[in-house]
């Protein structure tokens, strides 16, 4: 049976190649799916992988795409110079520590966000594109469309963006 992987951002042919920003792509085991979702609304490349493929499958698909491996599992973490052991158990707290340890300072801003489903890219789109894909109320009032190249997901500021950026805020303003 093949491993299903979350987020496999765009065309399988590419998966290896960095980041054209330059800041570390990640990919995370099946113990970290809530982490890979946050990094990617930091604007992070980040697969989460389900459950399934053995730790040398996961440290060789890492070495290979030129990942991080994030795990929480002390075997897994060891198996490479690119593999860390995330201890933090809270969320806030994960962020902070992958951060800190790889020196990023990242933007509380979703301008960068990947999907947070998917992992893809997020492109702007027009009100008409996304007409029949939006309830009306959010199709009048909302200022601004991105829609995932990947999945075909739908994002817009709202409440919902609210709380993700005050929660990044938080993250940024504890790593110092």
């Amino acid at each position: 049976m093949q491993p299903v992987a979350r987020g496999y951002a765009g065309d399988p042919m590419t998966a290896h190649l960095p980041d054209p920003v330059g800041r570390p792509r990640f990919l995370c085991d099946a113990m970290l799916g809530s982490l890979a979702r946050w990094l990617r609304f930091f604007g992070f490349d980040a697969l989460f992988l389900l459950p399934g493929p053995a730790d040398h499958e996961l440290a060789t698909r890492a070495k290979e795409e030129g990942r991080w491996l994030l795990t929480r599992d002390c075997e897994l973490a060891a198996a490479g110079p690119r593999s860390m052991m995330v201890r933090a158990q809270a969320l806030e707290d994960q962020l902070i520590e992958v951060f800190g340890r790889l020196g990023l300072r990242p933007a509380a801003t979703l301008e960068n966000a990947r999907c947070g489903e998917c992992n893809s890219v997020l492109e702007d789109v027009t009100r008409e594109e996304v007409a029949e894909a939006v309830p009306p109320h959010v199709l009048a009032t909302a200022r601004r469309f991105r829609r995932c190249c990947g999945c075909g997901r739908v994002y817009w500021p709202g409440s919902h963006s609210e709380g993700i950026l005050e929660r990044m805020e938080t993250v940024i303003r504890r790593l110092g």
